[in-house]
């Protein structure tokens, strides 16, 4: 049996964080989800999927997902049913997320700017502050920018290998 799904949406709006009574946390969120067609009025349509996280990433997903954010989710469709207050029977289909991706920066999304809470951070700090710290961040992008040339561009010259140097 298998129950695997992946979906690339932007959410709906902010996840809203809850605790169970036995202190796990829990947040859910609407995915919005583009169709590959358009409508007879030739709009595009799109699902909204709502989705459920667990524990850690329930937290994860509360502090740095926000409303409009590409996010992409990996995990299971469950549906579950309940009673609700007039005695009818309620069926839920939901995505149980165990992987989450945030696809998209907060401050490519909002021009540098983080609005309100934590904020991710986009590359890995170097150095210890200060001036000593800015001077290996130079050296790390200098040392980014040799190795980002492409190995296979030759002058049109023939590469000197010999065979021992083939692992077939």
């Amino acid at each position: 049996m298998l129950n695997r799904i992946i979906l690339i949406g932007r959410l709906t709006r902010d996840p809203e964080l809850r605790y169970t009574p036995a202190g796990v946390a829990v947040t859910q969120f609407t995915l919005a989800v583009d169709r590959n067609f358009t409508g007879q009025n030739g709009e595009r349509e799109a699902d909204f999927i709502p989705v459920v996280t667990w524990r850690q990433l329930a937290e994860t997903c509360a502090n740095y997902l926000r409303k409009g954010r590409l996010t992409a989710v990996e995990g299971r469709i469950q549906i579950r049913n309940y009673e609700n207050n007039e005695g009818k029977r309620v069926y839920v289909t939901e995505v149980i997320a165990d992987n989450v991706r945030f696809l998209e920066s907060s401050q490519n999304r909002e021009g540098g700017n983080t609005s309100g809470g934590a904020s991710v951070p986009e590359e890995p700090a170097f150095g210890g502050g200060g001036n000593s710290g800015r001077g290996n961040s130079n050296n790390v992008s200098r040392n980014n920018n040799n190795n980002n040339q492409d190995p296979f561009s030759g002058d049109g010259k023939p590469i000197d290998i010999s065979d021992d140097d083939l692992p077939f």
